[in-house]
């Protein structure tokens, strides 16, 4: 006897259907599983089996033949037992009905089914080609009800399964959920008031969030560049629910969602400095997988100790800075994955950390501080727009019971500034002034002919190449944004030069 039931496969961030195909016959007793599977699938057979049998139903006993159709695409992970097990029983009699369903979980020995990776992007991919119900794991219930227009079923056995088929007992569907509730749960541990001192650190980075621009930070051990970089999401403006479905569906996949069931705060992802390459940018053996790039995306990536990694690794980074996307190809295949995150990186300005310090003494000679900053290449670094200089506080700013700024105040200053530029881009599809390419530079940054003198001395004088003289611009722009100013004015212009003068 013949049956069929729908599973689905992931292929990067892309859910494809796949058709299990039983076929049970007379003959010699084998279980012959094909379609490329995987480790993880082939393996599913001893589960299935167990999980079968201990599930008061009859494992048959003659030749069994499945096929996972289509049989060009690489079936990866352990979400197929489901389907296998339905399958089979559809197949050997002992169930009918459940076509109209699309079945993914892992089954334990005992029946129960257990939780699995990439749920929500393959719930959107499938409602987006038209399936509209769905049986999945009780675990995987709170990443199932983001997702409007489907019905989703969780159940915590392949008994419950059986029943909800047949209709012999009557299940509720997942209730959907609010995207709003998630944000209010969680909040962030930092806030820039425990920041003392550093007004051009706050100042560059309230700069670089409200135009979506890279920064480093340079100074000497301790001068608070990490409590910096951890205060850069609190001053973003909070993710939109299409937003974090894009965020969700990369850290579904990666296993890396919390119990929310939805990523509801901006990424902030900080890699150690012994990173490879493929941890950073994603790849695999067998399978595909995000890097730490793609799970910042709408978030920051924070690269502490920049000269500390790997010369090639770094360089990894110069496409997607770029591009905002990053394409994974291994001879399985490629995957494109999105990359659209603010880097920040610091870094110290010598081996000893006190070069240019106005507190400590530097003990490096300049050949040592030049072979230091020289680790980190010069086009990397023209892809950073503010690069700036962070020195040590006084014990008196450190000790002052006076409270600096809030993130909220700063965070409402760059929403502020941020919907001037989704006003301002919308035709371009773009939202922040750092996307802008040549044509969006001509049409909304004008330079009068101070501001031309301004950036042509600059760009003698500091030996800038053409996309720094860009990069400046853009700058400029979002400064103008902040100042509510329609054109980009002299003082605009050098305070965005000022933040181009670290030299490797």
């Amino acid at each position: 006897m013949l049956s069929k039931v729908t599973g689905f496969a992931l292929i990067g961030l892309e859910g494809v259907p796949v058709e299990v195909e039983t076929d049970i016959n007379k003959g010699m007793v084998s279980y012959d599983l094909v379609g490329l599977p995987d480790a993880a699938v082939k393996e599913s057979k001893e589960r299935v089996r167990s999980a079968i049998k201990n599930s008061a139903f009859n494992f048959p006993v003659n030749k069994i033949t499945i096929n996972l159709a289509p049989a060009d695409i690489k079936k990866e992970g352990s979400h197929f037992d489901l389907p296998l097990a339905i399958s089979i029983l559809k197949a050997s009699g002992q169930l009918t009905g459940g076509q109209d369903f699309v079945l993914l979980g892992e089954l334990a020995l005992d029946g129960a089914l257990r939780p699995v990776t990439g749920i929500l992007p393959v719930l959107i991919s499938a409602r987006d080609k038209g399936f509209k119900r769905f049986i999945v794991p009780a675990t995987n219930a709170n990443e199932a009800s983001y997702i409007e227009g489907i019905e989703v079923y969780a159940l915590s056995s392949l008994k419950d399964t059986v029943k909800l088929i047949t209709g012999e007992q009557t299940f509720n569907p997942v209730q959907p959920r609010s995207f709003n509730s998630a944000q209010r749960q969680r909040s962030y541990n930092c806030d820039l008031s425990f920041v003392k001192g550093q007004k051009v650190a706050k100042r560059a980075l309230e700069i670089a969030v409200a135009g979506g621009h890279n920064i480093l930070l340079a100074g000497p051990p301790g001068t608070g560049k990490t409590m910096l970089a951890r205060c850069i999401p609190t001053i973003m403006p909070d993710l939109t629910f299409e937003e974090a479905l894009e965020v969700t569906k990369i850290h579904s996949v990666s296993g890396e969602l919390s119990d929310d069931g939805i990523v509801s705060l901006r990424p902030f992802r900080t890699p150690h400095h012994t990173a490879t390459t493929v941890s950073l940018c994603g790849g695999g053996n067998s399978k595909i997988r995000a890097g730490e790039i793609s799970k910042a995306h709408k978030g920051v990536l924070f690269l502490d100790e920049l000269p500390e990694y790997n010369r090639s690794t770094l360089e990894s980074l110069r496409q997607p800075l770029e591009d905002k996307i990053i394409t994974v190809t291994r001879a399985g295949g490629a995957v494109t994955f999105p990359a659209d995150f603010i880097l920040c990186a610091s870094m110290n300005p010598c081996p000893c950390g006190n070069y240019g310090s106005s507190y400590l003494q530097c003990s490096c000679t300049p050949a040592q501080i030049h072979k230091y900053r020289s680790k980190v290449s010069g086009p990397l670094l023209d892809r950073i727009d503010l690069q700036v200089e962070v020195d040590g506080v006084k014990y008196d700013d450190l000790s002052s019971e006076a409270v600096g700024e809030s993130s909220a105040q700063v965070k409402a200053r760059v929403e502020k500034a941020r919907a001037i530029q989704r006003e301002r881009l919308s035709r371009d599809n773009m939202t922040v002034n750092a996307n802008m390419g040549e044509r969006q530079i001509k049409s909304y940054c004008r330079l009068d002919t101070e501001c031309e003198s301004i950036l042509k001395n600059a760009f003698e004088a500091l030996h800038l190449s053409a996309r720094a003289r860009s990069r400046i611009i853009k700058v400029a722009r979002t400064i103008a944004d902040l100042d509510f100013s329609q054109n980009i004015k002299p003082h605009h212009i050098l305070e965005a030069v000022s933040y181009r003068s670290f030299e490797i």
